[in-house]
């Protein structure tokens, strides 16, 4: 029996999960970019560099939405699939 679904159709939570993953690596190359200048002792640079660096938690509270709402879309599938049985 074919499974029904599909392979290129997106589970639900996949959406959050990718831009909770972009929004992360953002954050962590705004990090990267911020944290130089401290180890070359040039001047640090301006305070929206750091708080461009919060984008890393940002985008992990993101991706974690997404595997939760996953999660709970499998769980209600499993539940579904066992009250036909």
């Amino acid at each position: 029996m074919r499974d029904k679904t599909q392979t290129n159709s997106a589970a639900p939570g996949d959406r959050l999960i990718r831009a909770g993953a972009v929004v992360f690596f953002l954050g962590a190359l705004a990090t990267l970019v911020t944290v130089t200048p401290l180890f070359l002792g040039a001047r640090p640079f301006p305070t929206y560099m750091y708080l461009l660096s919060m984008l890393m938690g940002v985008g992990f509270l993101l991706a974690a939405a997404g595997v939760l709402r996953a999660v709970t879309a499998g769980r209600r599938q499993a539940r579904a699939a066992a009250a036909e049985r």
